[in-house]
């Protein structure tokens, strides 16, 4: 790959990343008022960051059995109202020792 292509591809995922920010934002002028529209936002970030770890914690361990074990532990311990910490130490935990 020559070093001309990486400046382009670097700028193109500048320019759509940016994209993505700012037409959202400049085409929407008022408060959203759609009550599904705004329940769909809310939860966005919640399915971004678990479409984003689920993967790396079956992953993360030589077999899945001990980041499924560790994933169903974090889902209790966030039932409970556990805090981000809490949860992932314990999910930390459970992992090491099944392993």
């Amino acid at each position: 790959m020559s070093q001309h292509s990486v400046v382009i591809y670097i700028l193109l995922a500048i320019v759509v990343t940016n994209l993505i920010r700012v037409l959202p934002v400049a085409l929407i002028k008022g408060p959203i008022r759609n009550r599904f529209v705004r329940s769909f936002l809310y939860y966005v970030p919640y399915v971004t960051l678990a479409v984003m770890t689920f993967p790396d914690m079956v992953r993360a361990t030589p077999t899945p059995w001990p980041g499924l074990l560790a994933l169903v532990a974090g889902i209790v311990a966030a039932w409970f109202r556990l805090g981000l910490f809490p949860v992932a130490l314990i999910c930390c935990v459970i992992a090491y020792l099944a392993i």
